[in-house]
Parts: C-alpha cells; sequence; structure tokens
C-alpha cells in the first residue's frame, strides 16, 4: 500500500497528501481534550495503535537502526508525548501556537542539516506565520499554563527535528522512523496505560486518533517529504494550528483570543502566496530551461 501512494506521489500529490494529513492532524486537539486519561496513557493508546496501523500499511519494514532512522523516530516520540500532555495543561490554542514555532527551527538549521537554502521569501514567510499565529492566540499565554506552554515548545522542537530528520530519509524510507516513534511512545507510555481504565467511549476516541488522525496523517506527511522541502512541508502544514482551536471551539466551547481571525487571515494569506509565489518560480525556470 505505501509502495503506491510513495509512487503516485508527484509534487503536486504531495501538497494534496500535506493538506489531508494537516486536516486530520487538526483534529487532535478536540479528541485530546474529550479523552479523560493522563496524557502518556492517552498518548500510549493512541501510538500502540498507530503502530499497528502503519506497520500493516508498510507491510514489510527495512529497519537499519540507522543513526537518522532512530533519532528520528526518538523526535516523533518526543513530540507526542510533549504535545498530548501541553494539550492536557494549557489551551489547545496555546500548545499549536508554540509547537509551530517548528518553522523557525527548520529555517534556522534546515541548511546546516539538508543543505537546502532558506531563500528570502521563506524567511518572509517564517516572519508573517510568526507573527500571524501570535495574533491568532494573543492573551491566551496565562502564566499558570507555564509547565504546558514549556511543553509545547518542547514539541515545537521535536517537530522541527522530525521534519528534518525523515526529510534527511527522502532517497530511502522515512515510514520506518514513525514506525519506530510510535512503538517508542508506547514503550516509555505503558506503565501509564496499566494503570488506566478505557470505556467505550475513550476507545472509539482513541480508534480514530491512532488509525486517522495519526497513521493515515503521519504515513501521508511522510510520503510528501520525499517530494517537499522540509520547510514546504512546515509551512503548508501551517493550516492545523488554525482549523485546531476551531474544532476545539465549536464543539468543547474553549475559546482563544479576540485576535484569533486577525492572526488566521494573516498566517492563511502568507502560506498561500508563498506557495502561489513558489509554482510561478518553478514554472518560469521550467519555461525558461525548455527554450
Amino acid at each position: 500500500m505505501m509502495n503506491f501512494l510513495v509512487n503516485k506521489c508527484s509534487q503536486k500529490t504531495a501538497v494534496v497528501y500535506l493538506l489531508i494529513s494537516a486536516f486530520l492532524l487538526s483534529l487532535g486537539g478536540v479528541f485530546i481534550k474529550s479523552i479523560h486519561l493522563h496524557p502518556f496513557a492517552l498518548a500510549g493508546f493512541r501510538s500502540s495503535i498507530a503502530a499497528i496501523f502503519v506497520w500493516f500499511m508498510i507491510e514489510k519494514p527495512k529497519f537499519t537502526w540507522s543513526k537518522t532512522q532512530v533519532l528520528g523516530g526518538l523526535a516523533y516520540a518526543g513530540m507526542m508525548l510533549s504535545f498530548v500532555t501541553a494539550c492536557k495543561w494549557t489551551t489547545a490554542a496555546n500548545a499549536i501556537l508554540l509547537q509551530y514555532t517548528a518553522p523557525i527551527y527548520v529555517a534556522l538549521f534546515g541548511f546546516m542539516f539538508l543543505k537546502e537554502k532558506t531563500t528570502r521569501l521563506d524567511w518572509i514567510t517564517v516572519f508573517c506565520v510568526f507573527s500571524g499565529m501570535t495574533l491568532f492566540f494573543v492573551g491566551d499565554l496565562q502564566p499558570q499554563n507555564i509547565i504546558g506552554n514549556l511543553l509545547a515548545i518542547v514539541s515545537g522542537m521535536s517537530l522541527a527535528a522530525m521534519v528534518l530528520l525523515l526529510r534527511k530519509q527522502k532517497d530511502e524510507s522515512p515510514f520506518e522512523s514513525l514506525l519506530i516513534g510510535n512503538i517508542f511512545t508506547a514503550i516509555i507510555a505503558l506503565p501509564f496505560m496499566l494503570r488506566s481504565t478505557l470505556v467505550v467511549t475513550d476507545f472509539a476516541g482513541l480508534l480514530f486518533l491512532g488509525v486517522f488522525q495519526l497513521g493515515l496523517s503521519y504515513l501521508l506527511y511522510a510520503a510528501a517529504t520525499k517530494q517537499v522541502t522540509a520547510m514546504e512541508t512546515v509551512l503548508i502544514t501551517v493550516i492545523e494550528p488554525i482549523m485546531n482551536p476551531v474544532w476545539v471551539l465549536l464543539l468543547i466551547g474553549e475559546t482563544p483570543g479576540k485576535w484569533a481571525f486577525v492572526g488566521g487571515a494573516v498566517v492563511l494569506i502568507a502560506v498561500t502566496m508563498r506557495c502561489i509565489l513558489t509554482t510561478l518560480h518553478l514554472q518560469k525556470n521550467k519555461f525558461t530551461a525548455s527554450s
């Protein structure tokens, strides 16, 4: 199945994969808020289900246990555990905002790690995205949520590391890093899982989180990283932090800050304009080359 997804993944298809992935990931906040489990137990159950699904989709995983593969798995596990805990200990808006400082770290370390040049347009987009998300959640960063906020920052650093490490494996198979990451998360969370009691509604939510919101979304995400740069990967999926608090607001009633719509507009315009300008630039280069 994964061979089919990868073989059919052109640069345009990769963008579609990332958009679907971003939509599925955006549903995480509302489900995490709705399931009444310890955050590590929730992350562990979700990753256990995701690991089974991902293994089934890959069919015959190729574990090389290379440094990049293992570090990619560790970055993924760190992101899962810190983000779920942040969602429980602060608002969904705070958690997703601070996680999506990731483009800053990708821009800073992308050239050093991947030799992918960060252009002036990238830096302008990063500035607009970060400014827009700050406006989107202004007033929500309360002092009492300091631990959750710090964990959300750790989640952003882990996300950036994962993106870079998956992109590093673009000529190999990045899917095994996802599988290893889910296994690592489940192992770390096992003591909390054993002390938890699941009800039917919790299990249904965890099943959705594991199969679709986590398993399918990150398989599409990993397939897309083989066709787009690390910076493009992060910037396109920035749609997630826009929709995440919207779902939480509509279904749970947790209200983000008053500047939310202004910040959301800034982010969407910045990302959309970058995608349009990059596409036009690529088409211009192809036209020039063919001439």
